[in-house]
């Protein structure tokens, strides 16, 4: 069983940057890939960015790529996501997910996941 709880959203103006993080509980955080998903008002939640394993595979969607970093710190059980240039656009809930998997350095963004977090709020002002 795994635990996720997001925290450090907000509300920024537009150009700003926030730093979101996910944390883990369990100790086997490690055997799982982490995606970072959002959802805005009457739009379906999609995929934004993920991490493998390892950390060296990752995947950004074309809406924020050269803006958003995601990483993570197996040590402490945390994903993080860098938020840069923010945009009206990026105002959404975000959400982290985990999924269990064998696959240590490549990560495949899509598909079914197997715990979520509750959430947080991004707000960008114009």
């Amino acid at each position: 069983q795994v635990q996720l709880v997001e925290s450090g959203g907000g509300l920024v103006q537009g150009g700003g940057s926030l730093r979101l993080s996910c944390a883990a509980s369990g100790r086997t955080f490690s055997s799982y890939a982490v995606g970072w998903f959002r959802q805005a008002p009457g739009k379906e939640r999609d995929v934004v960015a993920a991490i493998s394993r390892s950390g060296a595979g990752t995947y950004y969607a074309d809406s924020v790529k050269g803006r958003f970093t995601i990483s993570r710190d197996n040590a402490k059980n945390m994903v993080y996501l860098q938020m840069n240039s923010l945009k009206p656009e990026d105002t959404a809930v975000y959400y982290c997910a985990a999924r269990h998997t064998i696959v240590v350095v490549t990560v495949s963004p899509f598909g079914e996941y197997d715990y979520w977090g509750q959430g947080t709020q991004v707000t960008v002002s114009s």
